[in-house]
């Protein structure tokens, strides 16, 4: 009896079946899926004066990068972001262009180094400890930074990025933009419908629908994202360590793999790298072990933008896929861009050291560097815009 009772204790302990946890992780991912389609719908619903006011904002790339930054780094997700420009690339009427998203797709980039970065800051009591962590958190500010700096100018000269994307687009066929009646597709689309009901009765007009629908499109995709994150973190995260763990010493290549396969079980590239700083802040981890597994940390985290895509129906889906391959497309090319190369791979780790090092030596410094990179240098990119213009 004693012993039926202990295990009756241990199951509990374990949280839900796995049956029961693959149905709540398959209704989010409906959920997160009506989400992007309704923002599309609201998008379309949008007065054209202001799309256009819109549009030709995003049209200079330091204002696309800037909105990409600021937008992430307040929702804390480069998922819940990339996510919505999926979304409205793939609008079903007035769409915002793919060259006009790229930039936005490079800023989510950047802003999603932020929650790691935040993290290393609870070893700030103790000064060794907090050098190790604060390195390998800010090595992913860098590497992020370094692949802007190198390729939105090679996509503005080439536009290398939206046309390979878009021939690969074009190779994958139905997919995200299927010619076939999708099942899949058609349950969206019933269940936008509600959202789609509410704006209406709710909006006194129709920008104001407009509005309401773009307003619970983003909260149903906000709600539904962290919910799977926190699904997925209570379910995976022992596997998640073990995995991180068996990458250390391990060639680059693997520990790229298990960044990008742990990245995609927990659906959260902040997640994986924030695991990091505390192995890194206990001398378990070293700056350079770690710098791998950030890589394929960043290269998992474009799945979300992928099964958004599989949300986009209609005339535009193809760019709703093309837009989530530039952002897969704009990780690997930096991966395979930077760190082959011993001198180009050694930029952002000795940057990251010396950035510690600095940080180490004062608190407030610290504090400023994440707010310089995060808030200041969108701000900068701003007003270096409007200087310009």
């Amino acid at each position: 009896m004693q012993a039926s009772t202990e295990r009756a204790d241990i199951t509990a302990s374990q949280g839900p079946s796995p049956l029961v946890r693959g149905l709540v992780l398959a209704g989010l991912l409906f959920l997160f899926l009506v989400g992007v389609n309704g923002l599309g719908g609201g998008f379309e619903l949008v007065g054209q004066d202001l799309l256009d006011s819109f549009f030709a904002a995003t049209e200079n790339p330091f204002i696309g990068l800037m909105i990409g930054i600021l937008a992430t780094t307040l929702v804390q997700s480069s998922s819940v972001t990339t996510a919505s420009i999926v979304g409205f690339v793939a609008a079903p009427m007035n769409p915002l262009p793919v060259a006009n998203a790229i930039p936005m797709i490079m800023g989510a980039n950047i802003g999603t180094t932020v929650t790691n970065t935040v993290a290393s800051l609870a070893h700030i009591g103790r000064k060794d400890e907090f050098r190790r962590a604060f390195a390998v958190a800010t090595c992913h500010d860098f590497f992020n930074y370094l692949a802007v700096l190198v390729l939105l100018p090679l996509e503005l000269a080439t536009g290398y990025l939206r046309k390979s994307a878009t021939s690969l687009a074009g190779m994958l066929g139905g997919f995200g933009g299927a010619e076939y009646e999708s099942p899949i597709k058609g349950a969206i689309s019933m269940g936008t419908r509600p959202l789609e009901w509410i704006a209406e009765t709710l909006g006194p007009s129709t920008g104001w629908s407009a509005l309401i629908l773009i307003l619970l499109s983003g909260a149903l995709i906000f709600a539904s994202l962290m919910s799977i994150v926190s699904l997925m973190r209570s379910a995976m995260k022992s596997r998640v360590e073990a995995l991180v763990s068996k990458a250390l010493g391990r060639t680059p290549i693997l520990a790229m793999a298990v960044g990008a396969i742990a990245t995609v079980m927990v659906q959260s590239s902040s997640i994986t790298t924030s695991l990091m700083v505390p192995l890194a802040g206990a001398g378990v981890l070293t700056l350079a072990q770690a710098f791998p597994v950030t890589l394929g940390a960043n290269i998992g985290t474009t799945v979300t933008a992928l099964l958004a895509a599989l949300a986009a129906t209609g005339e535009y889906a193809g760019a709703g896929l093309t837009i989530a391959l530039v952002h897969l497309l704009f990780n690997l090319s930096g991966t395979l861009l930077i760190y082959p190369w011993e001198p180009i791979r050694n930029i952002p780790l000795r940057m990251a050291q010396g950035v510690a090092d600095v940080a180490t030596r004062s608190r407030s410094l610290a504090i400023a560097y994440v707010v310089a990179l995060f808030y200041l240098v969108p701000a900068a990119f701003a007003l270096l815009n409007r200087w310009l213009t």
